[in-house]
């Protein structure tokens, strides 16, 4: 705060300096502004600083209570089992390096993705990196650039959109004179602007603070569930602990004396926290978060990771992602050559090209092979937009022209044309159309009586290598990819068919598409969308979404930031825009479609992993809890120890979990992540409790010693334990077979010849009898509790799947 009012005092004490827009600012003006903090480095780190990783694995409520259940031992002289605090204290080291480790990799990556801006110093043209430029600097803004700083428009003439500040989706056009807002992104045109506030100054990074003071940070479903599972229990800890305590301790209960109540107390705690599911969580998502760092994948949200798993519905554009950025005339088809020959047609390209910085790679192709010195002068130009889908520009004598999509040009006139145009479509090229105009431009409206067509050009651009290959990758894993497209529909659908995308023949004239019930219609029907504009892509997604499905968007361009923006996870291109950048949770720095698929996969192995490992966690906690709740109702001591939970937790939960974590799985996950996990657990949790409720009323009944229940149990958790982890390797791998194999005679040798170093006394022959009936029986409960819980999910699915339908009806 004191060096946010420092620069703020710095910023209105250095005098404004307006440069010459074609100068700049020199270099001793732009060290000054340095020197005197007016850059615009952001107010902070899009990750959490190394102090806050630091702190927010070793400041936790558990490692707390962990602390003072240590203490507790260390004073009734437990050391043994003082065991788990090791563990505990390895678990923090972990997460601290996995969390730092991967912080540093996507910062250097951040570094790699900053935006370049054009800025003229000196008199000079350069690309600066955003966070490089200073209060004054002269920047040349054109279409698809985010405005990084806020600034006023010294010439030139632009539309902005402002949504991402206001909501408000309407382009705004913006003159010599009128504020630029940093946040908002320009659709069309280009200017010189001059910086006037910058970094923590700029509308942007205010209305970021402000945001950040009113509203808590966004957490995914997974982290969400976790977050709330672990308030439960840490509210239920402490007087579920006093009252086991209580119970164990007081002389008209069960008086165990001070060490084994303790002991006991805190082998019951232990087992109720889930303190390693977190942590398994949190280090999984970072590890996955720093292995796609590695191929070029920068990660700016690490939720959608997770959203990634969920992934159905897959939205891509046509250009720059089915096909190769860049494009080429193919030809020309002159429509009027009574008056305009193919000289004059390429007299006229010539001089609407010339001396104009292209904003997108239509006009770049077209600059490229028509752009020529003229002598005509423009004495008005209309930018091109993604809504309107023409440019124009005004030779004053020579005549006012338009290039654009010909449909959008010719309106209701399109028909005395098309002939012409689709033929070339459907071969897959992009038409466009050149006119003449007989009256002067008075808005973005055309009067189609005016128009006079003179020529149809046709542009190509080739298909990614991989394009294919990738799409058939997402039709297997069970994505429907749809084509989200401002190109003739026509055009694309061809595309889309040359790619080998499913349903590629079903397409649609987004202009055609009016009312919420065309929208619904259109997602269920249709899987190639033509002349696209930006706000319906934004509503197609939001449809998608609507009935039910996760959906990612893939862009480049400026008319994809909407859509990215609305999407459940927005994956931009490093090499389009710096709006669709800045917006999208992930970018591309390779801007390669064909890491795709390795994306994908990657979310879906991780939450999968996490699932799988998160159920073998919950097992303990939910047998701990509810055991724990159960003992203060009936008159039985609390039977395991923290020493033996260290060995069960070990060999059956921590070392399975780490290999599981490391194992492929692609499969697309469904459902919610907390009643998928505990689906998984509750079978072998509730085996527990009714074995080892059995093996205490057994034990009391015959009057054998509370070591041999204590025994009796350890053996029980440690088998279910097995069991549960032979159900959630299967079907088995290589790898898999052999950890539960290693894990299994671990775990045996441990209770087998090493019993007295964990307190696990030997048993004599009724002890034993019980033990072998309720090991014997383990594996026929579970499997009792895993059907009946598999029938009632699968009731629960069928009844949701009927509502859903009717719903869609």
């Amino acid at each position: 705060m004191k060096n946010m009012e420092k620069t703020q005092r710095l910023f209105h004490a250095l005098p404004v300096l307006n440069a010459g827009i074609d100068e700049g600012l020199s270099p001793a003006d732009v060290k000054l502004r340095q020197s005197n903090g007016l850059s615009n480095r952001a107010t902070e780190s899009g990750t959490k600083s190394e102090k806050q990783i630091v702190k927010e694995n070793i400041f936790t409520f558990f490692n707390l209570i962990f602390i003072v259940l240590g203490l507790a031992l260390l004073l009734v002289g437990s050391f043994e089992n003082m065991l788990f605090l090791g563990i505990a204290i390895a678990n923090t080291a972990i997460g601290i390096f996995q969390e730092l480790k991967a912080k540093r990799a996507v910062d250097k990556l951040t570094v790699v993705a900053a935006g370049q801006v054009k800025v003229i110093r000196a008199g000079q043209r350069m690309l600066v990196r955003s966070d490089l430029l200073v209060r004054d600097d002269i920047v040349l803004f054109s279409a698809g650039d985010q405005i990084v700083a806020d600034a006023v428009l010294r010439s030139g003439q632009m539309q902005v959109n402002e949504s991402l500040l206001t909501g408000e989706a309407d382009a705004i056009i913006k003159n010599p004179g009128d504020v630029l807002r940093s946040g908002s992104f320009v659709i069309s045109g280009n200017c010189r602007a001059q910086l006037t506030s910058v970094g923590a100054e700029s509308y942007a990074a205010k209305l970021a603070l402000e945001a950040k003071r009113n509203t808590r940070s966004t957490k995914s479903e997974m982290m969400t569930s976790l977050s709330k599972l672990i308030t439960v229990v840490g509210i239920a800890l402490v007087p579920l602990g006093i009252l086991l305590f209580l119970r164990q301790y007081l002389p008209n209960y069960l008086d165990q004396g001070l060490q084994k109540s303790v002991v006991s107390t805190v082998g019951a705690l232990t087992g109720m926290i889930p303190e390693g599911l977190y942590l398994l969580t949190s280090v999984a998502i970072a590890a996955s978060c720093l292995k796609l760092s590695r191929g070029r994948v920068l990660v700016q949200d690490m939720n959608c990771i997770e959203t990634l798993a969920h992934v159905d519905i897959l939205c891509v554009d046509k250009t720059g992602t089915i096909t190769e950025p860049s494009m080429e005339v193919s030809d020309i088809f002159p429509l009027c050559t009574d008056r305009y020959s193919y000289e004059a047609i390429e007299k006229i390209l010539g001089a609407f090209y010339c001396g104009e910085e292209p904003d997108n790679e239509t006009a770049r192709a077209m600059a490229e092979q028509f752009a020529t010195a003229t002598q005509w002068r423009a004495v008005k130009r209309i930018p091109f937009s993604s809504s309107t889908k023409w440019s124009a520009a005004d030779f004053g004598e020579n005549g006012r022209y338009i290039i654009g999509a010909p449909e959008f040009v010719m309106g209701d006139r399109y028909d005395s044309i098309r002939g012409n145009a689709e033929p070339w479509s459907a071969r897959g090229c992009r038409v466009l159309l050149l006119a003449a105009y007989d009256m002067p431009f008075a808005d973005a409206r055309l009067e189609t009586a005016q128009l006079t067509p003179i020529a149809l050009i046709f542009l190509s651009n080739l298909l990614r290598p991989d394009a294919e290959k990738t799409f058939r990758y997402f039709a297997a894993q069970g994505v429907s990819v749809r084509v989200i497209s401002g190109d003739n529909p026509l055009t694309v659908s061809q595309v889309a068919d040359r790619a080998g995308i499913e349903n590629a023949d079903k397409y649609v004239d987004a202009t055609t598409l009016r009312t919420p019930r065309d929208y619904t219609e259109a997602i269920r029907n249709y899987t190639v969308f033509g002349r696209v504009t930006p706000e319906q892509k934004r509503r197609l997604i939001q449809e998608f979404k609507r009935q039910g499905h996760t959906v990612a968007m893939t862009g480049d361009g400026v008319n994809d930031v909407l859509a990215l923006k609305d999407a459940d996870c927005g994956i931009a291109m490093a090499s389009g825009s710096q709006a669709a950048s800045q917006v999208a949770q992930i970018v591309l720095l390779n801007s390669d479609f064909k890491s795709m698929p390795a994306i994908v996969a990657e979310g879906r192995r991780v939450i999968n992993n996490i699932q799988r490992a998160a159920s073998l966690f919950l097992v303990k906690n939910i047998f701990s809890f509810v055991f724990a709740a159960i003992l203060l109702f009936v008159a039985f001591p609390y039977p395991i120890e923290p020493i033996h939970l260290t060995l069960i937790s070990s060999l059956t939960i921590g070392i399975p979990a780490f290999f599981l974590a490391l194992e492929p799985n692609y499969a697309r996950v469904t459902g919610k992540f907390m009643r998928n996990v505990i689906r998984r657990a509750l079978p072998g949790g509730l085996t527990n409790i009714a074995l080892v409720m059995l093996a205490g009323i057994l034990t009391t009944v015959l009057k054998l010693p509370t070591e041999h229940y204590t025994t009796i149990a350890v053996w029980i958790l440690s088998a279910v334990g097995l069991v549960t982890l032979y159900y959630v390797s299967t079907p088995f791998t290589r790898l898999r077979l052999l950890v539960f194999a290693a894990v299994s005679a671990a775990m045996l040798v441990c209770l087998l010849f090493f019993y007295e170093s964990f307190n696990t006394p030997r048993i004599n022959l009724k002890s034993g009898l019980i033990l072998v009936t309720l090991l014997l029986s383990a594996p026929t409960v579970l499997r009792f509790f895993r059907t009946l819980f598999d029938r009632q999910v699968k009731k629960n699915d069928s009844k949701t799947g009927k509502k859903k339908g009717r719903k869609k009806r």
